[in-house]
């Protein structure tokens, strides 16, 4: 099969198959990734392919840049971190089975090379390049969680128990069901079988949760512990909280948790990257991420109580987002047995249920798969709007599945039509599928591409901690400076400095502050680091190592500081932006005022003090311009133009969609912004193209099956003249032999052969119209492909698109507030050299190194 062509925001996911011949046909199957917004259900049984589909439609996804969250129950999602684009036996050799090596009669060698061969003509056959399998980690970042374990990146549970950040009186409904989530998952995991909504256990917990997330406070489990043994609220409805749920009785509920919070197994559960769900979407550079929550090695109760939390946190992140029709992310299921039954009511069905009904009015598209079709609430998936059917072991399996297909179709406004879906699927065999899409015209019977990802099964803890130790190790903070740097500079920084005497004071400086006319306005900058720390700081940010210190004392030099404020407006993007700026310039020297040099201080302008805070402290000299309140007020107007003609609001502005990165709005958090815009762009010039094309396609095609019609009908009436033709020309070769000499015969032989030949120039002048038309439809297939690529270079990164605009504040929007004489504190510190001792000043108000 020769390879598909490259369509946006469209996923490859196989071909057509002929289910009365049993071939596959040479017509690719594209589903529009906007289609998934209205969610997937995938069912099959045990062999059916329906792992290839699931991983296939996961690689597309990647392709296509969209991050997922994969929960994996049984660990066979793991297999997407194999890609080989190399497609060489030893990079398949790690990952065979030995096993599967003897049952063949192999060596594991031989087994990796014949799998190497066999993957390399799977993906020949589907028209898949070892390019095309490169482009998967460039587009996405891949990263295995494992919960309650360390083999992969651990998940910390204790960011779950914060509260959310969401107004409660705005948002109560939401914060309400996220609390009864939270609280039957933990009681779940403390083996409580309790009723969330009677039992005193759900009560009790969910209370303490509302009293404390009402006011925006965290909780974690061993808060939640003491708050079990002393409830923070004293009523439980109209009872004391006693007399609901008496002290005795709720120590035993304390003592439960605490039991689980003590034993070792679970200190795993505490440590690791925290449940925040924009970061498992999202790497901190903006890369889109597939986060794989590996769940095989956990208990059934762990599971639930994890998955649980998994949902209402996805549930919460969801509901955060702007609405749009685009795919933005996806929440992918891969067993959902369990979880969401017909009939129980188990922690996860609740926030499941909720994200299928409201989930797409935000782009969040959610697949769920299963290979119990029977223990499954079709109820949930009416409003499902993809269904992959794949081979059924059972005719109740098959009966369910029809079930929950025509509710499907009901719901959705269609009828079944013709189609006999109780016969296809009896027919479906391995690797083909049935696919019900609300938003297609017909279903479609297809055969499943070949993984780009080597599917070896599910992985064990082993492998996966093989796979993520380079990740592990890439998250290792690397110290700085370097450890024996360090561990010099630790030596020679004593744990208490030693001050000068008062009477040892430096050159220029004096025991108190010179005296002022009261009309001046002098501040004084606090102090922020202390005297080991800004040496420490200077070692890092310089590279060096300073000698011993010897001596060390606060002094206070003078500076003028001026405080103003700038407004940036522009009415086109709706900017209003008001700056507050607190500048400092050195005024020594007796020259013109002068700001060229400032620097801003990062303090808040209410920490300004009028008196030193170290009485020790020392005061340099004041330089001759700023002696007098009125050679301080000459340096405001300076400022004010200084500000007017210097500050500015960058802005990093993308140009095409108009999106501009807000102020406070991290690079990270702009990129996703940008990405999500760029996708929901392209998803309309793509709408907007097909439209354009389909229609002018249309009309051709329309011309061509007309052309053809006109070509089999001269055809036709051109072998019928010419079959006139001989008969005539044999009655008048007869008549000849016979004797009968007629004129009349000649003419009519001439006459039918005058009609062949202009039968026969129909038939050419309608090939020639054929030609013509079928180049017209080359040529704009051709026009339509430049037009595709050129929206893929547009918007596969528009990040390159970026360009930085400067907004620049009109005079008026400048207002000077003060300029005063400030005192900006400094460490003296005096260095013990061999022969001599050097002094060195380290700022005290700042984290750097003064120039």
């Amino acid at each position: 099969m020769q390879a598909p062509e490259e369509k946006l925001g469209s996923f490859y996911l196989g071909a057509e198959y002929d289910l009365s011949t049993g071939q596959r046909l040479e017509k690719p199957v594209h589903y529009d990734a906007r289609d998934l917004t209205t969610h997937a259900v995938c069912v099959g049984m045990t062999g059916s392919g329906k792992t290839g589909l699931c991983i296939g439609l996961l690689e597309e996804a990647a392709i296509d840049r969209v991050p997922v969250i994969l929960i994996d129950p049984k660990g066979d999602m793991t297999n997407l971190l194999l890609q080989f684009p190399d497609l060489l036996p030893d990079d398949f050799l790690p990952w065979i089975n030995e096993d599967d090596a003897r049952r063949k009669d192999k060596t594991i060698g031989e087994l990796a090379a014949s799998t190497a061969e066999l993957w390399k003509n799977g993906l020949a056959e589907w028209g898949i390049s070892p390019e095309r399998i490169s482009r998967l980690p460039e587009a996405v970042d891949y990263t295995i969680y494992t919960p309650g374990s360390d083999s992969g990146i651990p998940v910390s549970i204790l960011g779950s128990l914060a509260a959310p950040r969401l107004d409660f009186e705005e948002h109560a409904e939401t914060i309400r069901e996220r609390i009864s989530g939270t609280v039957s998952a933990l009681l779940g995991l403390a083996g409580i079988k309790a009723d969330p909504a009677r039992s005193r256990e759900a009560i009790l917990l969910a209370g303490i949760f509302e009293y404390f997330w009402k006011q925006q406070q965290d909780l974690d489990l061993a808060a939640l512990i003491t708050c079990i043994q002393t409830p923070p609220m004293r009523q439980v409805g109209v009872f004391d909280v006693n007399t609901f749920y008496p002290e005795k009785e709720r120590f035993e509920l304390a003592i439960a948790f605490n039991n689980l919070i003590a034993a070792p197994s679970f200190q795993s559960w505490l440590t690791g990257d925290p449940l925040d769900i924009d970061r498992m979407l999202y790497t901190t550079e903006g890369k889109p991420r597939h986060s794989i929550f590996y769940l095989a090695h956990l208990p059934e109760s762990e599971r639930m109580f994890f998955v649980t939390l998994l949902l209402e946190n996805v549930l919460t992140w969801t509901r955060a987002q702007s609405g749009t029709s685009s795919l933005r992310a996806l929440l992918y299921f891969d067993e959902v047995f369990g979880y969401l039954p017909p009939v129980a009511e188990p922690s996860s069905k609740r926030p499941l249920l909720t994200l299928l009904k409201q989930a797409r009015a935000f782009g969040l598209g959610c697949v769920l798969v299963t290979q119990n079709p029977v223990d499954l609430d079709y109820k949930g998936l009416t409003n499902t709007g993809t269904w992959f059917i794949g081979k059924l072991q059972a005719e109740r399996d098959k009966q369910r599945v029809l079930e929950g297909l025509k509710s499907a179709i009901a719901e959705a406004g269609g009828s079944e039509g013709s189609v006999d879906y109780d016969s296809i699927i009896s027919r479906l065999g391995n690797r083909v599928f049935l696919m019900h899409n609300v938003h297609d015209d017909r279903p479609v019977v297809f055969q499943t591409r070949w993984a780009m990802s080597f599917l070896s099964g599910p992985l064990t803890r082993p492998q996966i901690r093989k796979l993520m130790a380079p990740r592990k190790v890439a998250a290792e903070p690397v110290p700085f400076p370097p450890a024996k740097a360090a561990s010099r500079v630790a030596e020679k920084i004593p744990e208490h400095l030693p001050v000068h005497a008062e009477t040892d004071l430096p050159f220029g400086f004096t025991a108190i502050p010179p005296g002022l006319d009261p009309s001046m306005k002098q501040v004084f900058v606090p102090i922020g680091i202390d005297g080991r720390t800004a040496i420490e700081l200077y070692n890092k940010q310089t590279g060096k190592v300073l000698p011993a210190v010897a001596a060390q004392r606060l002094v206070y030099e003078p500076a003028i500081i001026g405080s103003a404020s700038v407004m940036f407006s522009e009415r086109k993007r709706g900017i209003i932006e008001n700056r507050r700026l607190l500048l400092v310039c050195n005024p020594a020297g007796s020259g013109a005022a002068s700001w060229e040099k400032s620097e801003a201080l990062e303090i808040e302008e209410e920490s300004l003090t009028d008196k030193a805070q170290e009485p020790d402290a020392l005061f340099a000299q004041l330089p001759e311009n700023a002696s007098t309140a009125k050679k301080i007020a000459s340096f405001g107007q300076p400022l004010a133009d200084w500000i007017y003609y210097h500050a500015r609001l960058r802005l990093s502005v993308h140009p095409d969609t108009g999106l501009f990165r807000k102020t406070g709005e991290s690079e990270r958090n702009f990129a996703i912004r940008l990405q999500q815009a760029a996708r929901e762009a392209r998803d309309r010039e793509v709408d907007a193209l097909e439209k354009k094309i389909e229609a002018q396609l249309e009309r051709l095609s329309e011309k061509i099956r007309k052309e053809e019609r006109d070509l089999a009908k001269d055809e036709a009436e051109h072998q019928s003249r010419k079959a006139s033709e001989l008969a005539g020309l044999g009655e008048t070769v007869l008549g000849f032999f016979l004797g009968r000499k007629s004129t009349r015969g000649i003419g009519s032989a001439i006459s039918r052969r005058r009609m062949t030949a202009n039968a026969k120039a129909d038939i050419e002048e309608s090939r020639e119209s054929l030609e013509l038309l079928e180049e017209e439809q080359e040529k704009i297939n051709a026009e339509m492909k430049a037009i595709v690529r050129d929206i893929t270079m547009k918007w596969e990164h528009p990040e390159a698109q970026i360009v930085i605009e400067e907004l620049a504040p009109r005079r008026s929007d400048v207002a000077l507030h003060f300029v005063a004489l400030g005192w900006l504190p400094f460490w003296k510190v005096a260095l013990c050299e061999t022969n001599s001792t050097e002094t060195i000043a380290l700022p005290a108000y700042r984290a750097e190194t003064r120039a």
